[in-house]
């Protein structure tokens, strides 16, 4: 009867032991997917952030040769489009920091 006992007390142990350890996802692989999705999502940030410091610097050269089109709020128009590049600038460098920290956490 002891024998019997010993057994599925034993058999039983092992069992939620083993089922104990079943872990489908670790921490770490979940933590490793979230910081490449934070990467991705930086990188993508500061792509369109560079574009539009692109497309405003564009504008800025036309408001800048041919200033005489636009009289008196040519030089509102440079400076709004300066400070947007400026800004726009600033954006895409702080994104890509963050996705550089995300990448060194991996």
């Amino acid at each position: 009867m002891k024998t019997k006992f010993l057994i599925t007390l034993l058999l039983t142990t092992g069992l939620l032991a083993a089922c104990s350890e079943i872990n489908p996802h670790s921490m770490d692989f979940d933590l490793a997917v979230q910081h490449e999705a934070l990467v991705k999502h930086y990188e993508d940030t500061a792509k369109e952030m560079q574009a539009k410091v692109q497309e405003h610097k564009l504008l800025l050269s036309q408001y800048q040769a041919k200033s005489y089109l636009y009289g008196r709020q040519a030089e509102g128009f440079k400076e709004h489009c300066q400070s947007l590049i400026n800004a726009y600038e600033e954006a895409a460098e702080e994104n890509l920091k963050m996705a550089n920290l995300h990448r060194q956490k991996e």
